[in-house]
């Protein structure tokens, strides 16, 4: 298997690259806009063809890079459902969506928002801001749910094996990948908390809105597409 991590400063996301070293299929999972020619480039580089473009979400603080990557590379773009209406293909818990020889499992994840999902594949886990290193994404807009979360967490991705690795969307500490085994042992906010406790640490959290959540949740609703692509795309 190929694999990439790739970051995107601004937005402090974390993109993945995956490919299938048999068929060179590829996947790029939470592309960033602004970084769509950087991606490509790499793809390029591997001797990878891009076959899928995954998105965890509907993301409220970067724009995703689905759409201008389906332009250039006729790229299939996989979302869950009720999230950005021009996914080609929208996907449900149990889902599976194959990349070559790759077998991605769905998980639906919700709770940071109400269309987030993960993505399984082997003892990997892509979990989008549903699960963060040592902390989850917030549940105060887009119909986020804390209730919901926390089910997502201890039922969802708490059940899968200690030894999974848990990929992240985003750090803003530096920490690149993290365990299942860790994170139900050491994350603050789940690690031994009932369900109670955990929706009233998220209901008092007070974080302010994100900067780009009025225009990155409608571009990102289609697909990217409504803003200008990248120099040179």
């Amino acid at each position: 298997m190929v694999f990439r991590q790739l970051f995107d400063s601004e937005s402090s996301t974390y993109t993945y690259l995956i490919g299938d070293e048999a068929t060179r299929h590829a996947v790029l999972i939470d592309p960033v806009f602004e970084q769509a020619e950087r991606d490509l480039k790499l793809v390029a580089e591997l001797d990878l063809t891009l076959t899928h473009v995954f998105d965890t979400h509907v993301h409220a603080d970067h724009i995703t890079a689905s759409g201008v990557l389906r332009e250039r590379t006729k790229a299939t773009v996989v979302g869950g459902v009720g999230g950005a209406r021009c996914a080609d293909v929208h996907v449900h818990h149990g889902d599976e969506v194959r990349v070559g020889g790759l077998i991605f499992r769905v998980l639906a994840t919700p709770g940071h928002t109400d269309d987030s999902v993960s993505y399984l594949l082997g003892d990997h886990v892509f979990t989008g801001d549903a699960l963060l290193i040592r902390g989850n994404g917030r549940t105060d807009f887009q119909n986020g749910n804390a209730r919901q979360l926390y089910d997502s967490l201890t039922r969802v991705l708490f059940a899968l094996p200690d030894s999974t690795l848990v990929h992240p969307g985003h750090d803003y500490l530096g920490r690149t990948v993290t365990s299942i085994a860790e994170e139900k042992r050491y994350n603050p906010r789940v690690a031994g908390r009932s369900e109670e406790e955990f929706i009233h640490i998220m209901e008092n959290l007070h974080l302010p809105k994100p900067r780009k959540i009025d225009i990155a949740v409608p571009a990102n609703s289609a697909c990217g597409d409504r803003v200008t692509a990248p120099q040179g795309a």
